[in-house]
């Protein structure tokens, strides 16, 4: 398992070569702020409903990769996890914080496909609304990486914005069905398909898609 501490944030910068940075985090820098405001108006439960009945028992060890804001590391904190949340982009990581002051949520800055600060494994791994943003070279290494980070029987979720990709950050329409090969590929196993979720910020051209992949027989 890995180390959980306060609300706070290790030090340096994420890793400077990673495939989706350039293409991505100027643009959450810039609307970290607003970006915040956004996210926090829908409520974990409400993003993730589909899958809670998935969660494992708390006390456990969540990872919130590309946590943003801070909503889903929060919310799954007030649930009673040990939550380690990465985020590269230092504005949102700032947002998050002053957002969730309170939660006890660890803070990386680290960043996909390689995570190189994260050790240890975790009993859920969330990957919400940032699968997106992986070139294809970046997606098989990226699941690799995650699916060594799990517990022998961990479950990974992976929510996927779908629908025709905005031009101002690099954003690419991945259908459910290649990252269950690329989970499969790493050794994590289907265990549910959400398909065709309304955008729950009234985006008539975005909906969603939500795989669940665990790791082992059980």
């Amino acid at each position: 398992m890995v180390e959980t501490g306060g609300n706070s944030t290790s030090p340096g910068a994420p890793p400077a070569d990673s495939s989706a940075a350039a293409g991505v985090q100027p643009y959450y820098a810039q609307h970290a702020a607003g970006l915040g405001q956004r996210y926090g108006s829908v409520t974990f439960e409400e993003v993730h409903g589909g899958v809670l009945d998935l969660l494992p028992a708390a006390p456990a060890a969540a990872l919130d990769v590309g946590a943003g804001t801070g909503r889903d590391a929060a919310a799954l904190a007030r649930r009673g996890y040990q939550v380690v949340a990465v985020e590269p982009v230092r504005e949102l990581r700032e947002v998050a914080q002053s957002r969730h002051p309170n939660e006890n949520v660890r803070w990386v800055a680290d960043s996909l496909p390689e995570l190189a600060r994260l050790e240890g494994t975790f009993d859920i791994a969330l990957v919400s609304a940032v699968w997106m943003h992986l070139p294809p070279s970046a997606r098989g290494r990226t699941m690799e990486r995650l699916a060594a980070l799990l517990a022998p029987t961990g479950l990974l979720l992976v929510s996927l914005r779908r629908g025709e990709p905005p031009t101002d950050r690099m954003m690419f329409d991945i259908p459910a069905e290649g990252v269950v090969r690329d989970g499969e590929r790493a050794g994590l196993r289907p265990v549910r398909l959400i398909d065709g979720g309304a955008d729950h910020l009234g985006r008539d051209e975005v909906w969603w898609q939500t795989v669940a992949l665990r790791k082992g027989d059980e």
